[in-house]
């Protein structure tokens, strides 16, 4: 498999995304429950910019980042417009291991500079997820029950996590 790049998600991506969640979903039941349209769901009210890692024709993942709502905010313990929220942050399964997901992320944090602070919010879990972030520098600053049900039948418990101080702010396409 060739070797992954990172770029700027492009309109005609969209179809090659929506396949690439299909087997995370698959495998990982992320998202828990298949969205109804899931090029909305990759594209959320609020969203700011999109990256996606590809290897020739296959998109390998993805994230976005959005506006930050205000129970994120509150989470976080800043003002929404100080914020913004990585989101939609995938590999796929024959992507794992391969430093995709780091790498995603680490495009979000490079798209960082003098703005908004970096905040997310994760399952509980997303365990490799977790170790992701945690290894990347970023705080774990609260928890909060999610509005919706785990593939297994749990309420969703929801932690939000914030950048490193000093690093991650976004300073917009």
């Amino acid at each position: 498999m060739a070797e992954p790049q990172i770029r700027r998600r492009r309109d005609g991506d969209m179809k090659a995304c929506i396949e690439a969640l299909a087997t995370v979903h698959e495998a990982d039941r992320y998202p828990a429950q298949w969205p109804a349209g899931p090029g909305r769901w990759l594209t959320p009210d609020g969203m700011l910019d999109a990256w996606v890692a590809v290897a020739g024709p296959d998109v390998l993942g993805h994230v976005g980042l959005t506006r930050t709502g205000l129970s994120t905010a509150a989470q976080a313990g800043l003002p929404p417009d100080e914020l913004v929220s990585v989101t939609r942050l995938f590999a796929t399964a024959t992507a794992r291991r391969r430093g995709v997901a780091r790498a995603l992320l680490a495009a979000v944090t490079a798209a960082a500079a003098e703005g908004r602070r970096l905040v997310l919010e994760v399952e509980d879990g997303s365990g490799a997820a977790v170790a992701l972030y945690e290894r990347a520098g970023w705080r774990r600053v609260g928890s909060r029950s999610g509005n919706w049900t785990t593939a297994d039948g749990r309420t969703a418990l929801m932690h939000t996590y914030l950048a490193p101080a000093g690093g991650a702010r976004w300073r917009g396409p």
